[in-house]
Parts: structure tokens; sequence; C-alpha cells
């Protein structure tokens, strides 16, 4: 018998997907994704319960795919860090230490266990998060108090999607989960701060309206082609961001080759970096500066 938490798969898809599910309302189960930012509905009869054996090789291939995106990350990393580095020390005929401010994330999430996550990643990347559990269908009330208090750089606005066909066409909003929240909620935060550099905005689940969400102010979004995301590709994105300098622009197909999912995915428009670098550093006479060098540098 299913309960809640249970990992399964679905009969009628070839077993392609895990779930875990998170609610049961007689015949029919509710289902969240347990990697990819998708809920779906389907029948008792139409799951099943994924055994030991199947779920290692599952989560096996899943932890591959994302050690595979945190190398490449890193890799980037180290070398806009050279770059940084060289452009601080002229060249490297200076020997002035320098550092760097780090941009402060607002990240809301509609579920719980993908927020922890991306904290868990946030914090390896170097990132300053705070991350909040909001029912996507509340987030549009609490955004605004919530960039009032936290002052952002970055605001992060996701959980569940999904496209539904016998809801209507690809163009009609009212066809997905909660493609309409996710908009209201980035119409909410572009009214407290309209500008697209000076709160950078990631918007949207599997299979979410990116048309609407790009209009509506989101600098980067999902799901341009209506597939599924991963969990983790908000931050993979909030990461290239905040870490290219703010005088350069933010190429976006650079954006997306770190992340899990790709441009079919995601997408988005040019947007200025986040990192500033500054001189001099002398740690023993600046012990308040609000970072710590020692995680951005060995990431």
């Amino acid at each position: 018998m299913l309960q809640q938490g249970d990992l399964v798969t679905r009969i009628s898809y070839g077993h392609d997907l895990l779930f875990r599910v998170y609610a049961i309302d007689g015949h029919l189960v509710r289902l969240y994704g347990e990697d990819l930012r998708l809920e779906a509905d389907a029948p008792v009869e139409d799951l099943t319960k994924v055994n030991t054996d199947e779920l290692r090789k599952i989560k096996e291939a899943v932890k591959e795919q994302e050690d595979y995106s945190f190398r490449l990350f890193r890799q980037d990393y180290q070398l806009m860090r050279r770059r940084r580095e060289y452009d601080a020390t002229s060249g490297y005929k200076q020997k002035t230490q320098y550092f760097q401010l780090p941009s402060r994330v607002l990240h809301l999430d509609g579920d719980r266990l993908y927020l922890r996550k991306c904290i868990e990643l946030y914090q390896q990347l170097g990132l300053q998060v705070h991350g909040v559990h909001v029912n996507e269908k509340e987030m549009a009330h609490q955004i605004g108090d919530l960039i009032d208090k936290i002052n952002p750089d970055v605001v992060v606005i996701t959980g569940h999607d999904a496209f539904s066909k016998n809801k209507g066409q690809k163009s009609d909003l009212n066809a997905y989960r909660h493609s309409k929240y996710f908009v209201e909620t980035v119409r909410e935060a572009r009214r407290k701060v309209p500008h697209l550099d000076q709160m950078i905005i990631f918007a949207g689940a599997c299979q979410s309206h990116f048309e609407s969400l790009i209009r509506a102010g989101a600098n980067f979004a999902s799901s341009p082609s209506r597939i599924n995301i991963h969990a983790l590709d908000p931050v993979y994105i909030i990461a290239k961001i905040s870490y290219t300098p703010f005088m350069d622009k933010v190429n976006v197909h650079d954006v997306l080759r770190n992340t899990l999912t790709g441009e079919r995915g995601l997408g988005g428009v040019e947007t200025r970096g986040l990192m500033r670098t500054g001189m001099p550093y002398e740690s023993d006479d600046q012990p308040d500066l609000p970072f710590d060098m020692k995680t951005i540098n060995e990431i």
C-alpha cells in the first residue's frame, strides 16, 4: 500500500522518472519529481514502488550527472578567478590583496526537500542564501515583504509546475499548474525593483511558461521547450551570474552550459554580472568584511 514519501515510477510512462508520493486522495495520487521540478497526478494502479537496487542505480546516475555539472562550474569559476586576480593586480605586477563582495540570494521554493538540496549547493559554491519554503500559490503575497527584509541581489522563484494539454494550448497560461503564480510573483518583485540589473530574477520549474515569465521581468526562466528541469539548475545559473564581474555581461549560452538541463529547458536575457572586487584586503585589520575568503577562493 502506498504511503506519503514512497518513491515510485509510472507504469504508463515506461518508468521514465522517479517520483515521491506527496499526497493520496482516494484513487488519485499527487506526485513530486524526486530530482526534476515536476508535479503530476496518477491513479494508484499506474504506480509501482522502486526497490532498493533500482533506487541505487537511479541515484548513482543522477549523482554522476550532478558531479559533472559541478566540475564544469568549478572549472569556469577558476578561470574567472584568475582573470579577476590578473585585473586586480595590474597583470600580476602588484601584490595587493583584494576582496570580493558576494551577492545575496533570496530563494523561494515550493518544495522543502528541493530547497534543502539547493541551499547545500549554494553553500558549497560559497554563496550567501536566504531560503524560504513557500507554497507556489502564496509566493506573490510574500515576495514584497521578503525583498524589503532581505534586500537581495538575486531572487529565485521556483518549485513545481507542469503543462497539461487537456487544459489548453501551450500558449495558454491556464494550462499550467503553477506558471501563473510564478508570473504574478515576478511582477510583484519587479514592482519593488524594476531594473533587470539591479535585482536578478530566475523563475519557473518543469515545463513552465517561459515567455510569460520573461515578459513579467525575469532575467532567466524555464522552460522554452516545455521540458523538465533539474532541481539544482537555478543554483548553477545564479552562481554563474554571481561570480561574473559586474562590469561584464553574462553570456546566456555560457550560463546554460553548466546546467543539467541546457537551453531546451532554460533561457534568459543579457544580464550584468554581480561580483564586485575591492582592495586592499588585510585579514588581521578587517575581521568584519561580509564574506569568507577561504570559502570563495577554494571552490
